[in-house]
């Protein structure tokens, strides 16, 4: 994958209808690269429809990602709440492997009041299940736990890399707008620099060369993430981490998720391009 590609997390506003494949189509006419399919409020797609949009993606040279559902909780209380979770993670998985999406990216847990470690130990050891499960299925799909931009949220930088290390398949879902709202910094070419050499020194150069990114402009407080703004109404600095990429090469999907989607998309995208002629 030369360089890197830019989209939006679900359908484009501009589409003319909220399918999937709708969206896809408008990606393509838009000119951007990719989209996240939006399974947050559950998988709501069937295998000859997951095949469908393959099939439009790779014919409209469009690359796939999906997001997982949001009830997901690795590190629930109940054992029952554990199974679901793992089972909205398998099935966002199989669906996404059929629409020949690359990723899945998901939030993984709560703490719950419980330490770091013990939750680590909890997330490491339930979606270690599933790995084990998806690779008897032949399931090839990177599986991205997603940096998380609250206090209260499993997902710090170290907790998502050490999964990564420590289970195969599994890949980071960078989310740097998350990680700022989370620590209030992280918001300067040499934070966001910071990052992506953490990535090639634990991960590796070939982590570098398929990241998987989310960015939109943020509001935060205290408890962290408040929500997700435009790109020009927040703090964000997106020109400085879109420099951050291009000098350190990154390749992989962009996914924007500011609220109006496929303008901060194109806004991204013409960043992105404005350096790249620049050298």
């Amino acid at each position: 994958m030369a360089g890197l590609l830019f989209g939006t997390g679900g359908t484009p506003h501009s589409a003319k209808t909220k399918s999937t494949i709708s969206g896809i189509e408008r990606i393509a006419e838009l000119g951007l690269g990719c989209m996240e399919i939006e399974f947050v409020q559950g998988v709501r797609m069937g295998e000859a429809g997951a095949r469908q949009v393959a099939e439009v993606a790779t014919k409209l040279g469009v690359k796939l990602s999906a997001h997982g559902p949001y009830f997901i909780n690795l590190n629930a209380r109940e054992s029952e709440k554990i199974r679901a979770s793992q089972e909205r993670i398998l099935q966002t998985a199989r669906i996404a492997s059929l629409c020949e999406a690359n990723s899945i990216v998901f939030h993984a847990a709560y703490y719950l009041g419980d330490p770091p470690q013990k939750t680590y130990s909890a997330v490491r050891k339930h979606l270690g299940e599933v790995m084990n499960q998806l690779r008897r299925e032949k399931n090839r799909v990177w599986i991205r736990p997603e940096i998380l931009g609250k206090p209260s949220q499993f997902g710090t930088l170290d907790e998502v890399f050490d999964l990564c290390t420590e289970l195969e398949g599994v890949a980071p879902c960078i989310d740097f707008a998350h990680w700022h709202a989370r620590t209030g910094g992280f918001n300067s070419y040499q934070e966001f620099a910071s990052i992506l050499q953490q990535v090639k020194e634990r991960l590796g150069r070939a982590a570098l060369d398929d990241m998987h990114i989310h960015v939109s402009g943020i509001a935060y407080g205290k408890k962290g993430e408040i929500k997700h703004l435009n790109l020009k109404e927040s703090d964000f600095q997106y020109v400085e981490l879109v420099q951050a990429l291009k000098d350190h090469d990154a390749k992989g999907i962009v996914i924007c998720e500011s609220p109006n989607l496929e303008e901060d998309a194109l806004l991204l995208q013409a960043t992105y391009n404005t350096l790249l002629k620049a050298d």
